[in-house]
């Protein structure tokens, strides 16, 4: 029977992700809803990148499986999800004459905010090597965007490990199952000087049936005497349709 993880996650963090900027200003990936708001976001792939960094620093997840074939940065054809903790969860494609693909065992949404960007400035410069030679300093500006944000982890636990005709022995999947939850727990991120934490400050989600996010953009804040708090009515509708007529897990 197939079991999924889905898990959907709230923390707070700083201007996690820029994009590519115009002249000397840095702007922060985002973008805008049909009320005009905009809300900034740290892509899929900037998480998937600092899972397998942490992977790496805390489980010594083996890096050394990329080169460059054909003219195309990809992944060593003779390496296989037995070696790579990392191909297992996130899947490959190798491009070849007989080209192979796995698609991602773990998915990932982009981390977006909960909280509307208000187009708010860093200015920046470098007047303290400048002086140092007695020059003029170099100008910039970044934006910044302080905010609780939110994704969801969705895992399809009866593919960890098992890939063609390659099986791992099942304390194996456990043991990478429980490393991925490990390092989100501790999930940071290094930017620009600084390393943010994403760690969780709220998560739901289960173990289920079916392969869905169910809360995969039903998190909302609401402002209240205490400052922002979560709204609870999207959240009780979805767990009221989830579990319509079957048991809670």
């Amino acid at each position: 029977m197939t079991k999924t993880v889905t898990m959907t996650i709230v923390f707070q963090a700083g201007s996690l992700n820029y994009g590519e900027g115009i002249a000397n200003i840095s702007e922060l990936k985002k973008f805008h809803r049909g009320n005009g708001e905009a809300y900034t976001y740290a892509s899929r792939q900037s998480l998937r990148y600092d899972i397998v960094r942490l992977g790496n620093e805390l489980f010594g997840w083996n890096l050394n499986t990329v080169d460059k074939a054909s003219g195309v940065v990809q992944f060593k054809k003779d390496v296989t999800i037995e070696d790579s903790v990392e191909m297992d969860l996130f899947g490959y494609l190798k491009t070849d004459k007989n080209s192979q693909k796995r698609t991602a065992v773990v998915r990932l949404s982009h981390a977006i905010s909960l909280e509307p960007y208000k187009s708010d400035l860093e200015f920046l410069n470098n007047m303290g090597l400048a002086s140092r030679i007695g020059a003029d300093p170099n100008l910039a500006q970044i934006e910044q965007h302080q905010s609780f944000y939110c994704y969801t982890i969705t895992i399809d636990l009866h593919r960890i490990g098992v890939d063609g005709e390659v099986e791992l022995p099942n304390q194996e999947k456990a043991k990478r199952v429980q490393q991925l939850l490990d390092i989100v727990k501790l999930l940071n991120r290094n930017i620009r000087g600084r390393r943010e934490n994403l760690s969780p400050l709220f998560v739901i989600g289960g173990v289920y049936d079916v392969a869905n996010p169910f809360f995969l953009g039903k998190i909302r804040l609401a402002s209240s005497p205490r400052g922002w708090e979560i709204e609870v009515a999207p959240i009780a509708d979805t767990m009221a349709q989830t579990f319509a007529g079957r048991p809670r897990r």
